[in-house]
């Protein structure tokens, strides 16, 4: 499955990769006019990074990675499609930034890089590509200075335990089995694609724990009832880019977020 896996997410996020971009959820044509695609949850942890050294990972087609950019940070991306790197570039060039990119399998960035970061940054809907989260620590430990930050914030994994409905409980809240699914549509569009997709579930005592392993020091962690995104189903809205399961309210986590520091 090793290679498998990344053969068949790359294919899948090439094809949402067009229909992302093209939107109404990314706000592509607002994005290149100046507004910021950060949420509160990790505007208010990166606090001032201008000037800094920042690894974004998983990047998408780089929209986080140019608003980083933006506020004044030299910024390294990478992410597995080799569709979203080429968006990415251009989108980078309409916005008048600079931002590296690169396009490999996280766990080959060592290979592909050879410098620290003072930051490193990932959010919502990383971590459950990864089948290994001991290997994903080892390699935020390496690329990351003496003192060097790791700000993660991502969905809850008690959400993704949830059917597509969040009508009962379907999958393992451990990481104990290879969820191999077929996408029907993509969190923007529910229309027309139809692709595989290979992903793991991950608990909070993994994520935590892998981090620990690899020397980072846990200084925060922090879980919010809300998602910053409307991409899951039978949502309500419950303030400014603020959303719950309906029939759920404010009863579960659904995002939480980690700030780790290198010793």
């Amino acid at each position: 499955m090793d290679q498998n896996y990344i053969d068949i997410n790359r294919k899948l996020w090439n094809a949402r990769t067009a229909i992302h971009f093209d939107s109404d959820f990314y706000g592509v044509n607002d994005f290149i006019k100046g507004s910021s695609s950060l949420q509160s949850i990790e505007l208010e942890r990166l606090g001032n990074i201008e000037g800094k050294r920042v690894l974004h990972l998983q990047c998408h087609f780089g929209q986080d990675s140019i608003s980083l950019s933006r506020m004044g940070a030299k910024v390294t991306a990478v992410d597995l499609s080799d569709e979203a790197i080429i968006r990415a570039k251009q989108l980078t060039k309409d916005c008048g930034q600079d931002v590296k990119f690169i396009c490999c399998d996280l766990y080959d960035l060592p290979n592909q890089l050879d410098e620290t970061f003072d930051l490193v940054f990932t959010s919502y809907g990383v971590i459950g590509w990864l089948p290994d989260l001991d290997r994903w620590a080892a390699v935020i430990s390496r690329v990351l200075s003496p003192g060097g930050q790791l700000l993660l914030v991502e969905f809850h994994p008690f959400v993704w335990t949830f059917d597509a409905d969040f009508t009962h409980i379907q999958y393992d809240y451990f990481n104990r089995e290879t969820i191999v699914e077929t996408e029907q549509g993509t969190y923007t569009d529910r229309d027309p694609i139809e692709l595989q997709s290979v992903c793991w579930n991950h608990p909070t005592s993994e994520v935590l724990n892998s981090l620990i392993k690899h020397k980072l020091t846990i200084k925060a962690f922090e879980e919010f009832d809300y998602s910053p995104y409307n991409c899951f189903n039978r949502t309500i809205s419950c303030g400014r880019n603020k959303y719950r399961i309906e029939h759920m309210g404010n009863k579960i986590p659904m995002t939480f977020a980690v700030l780790a520091t290198k010793a």
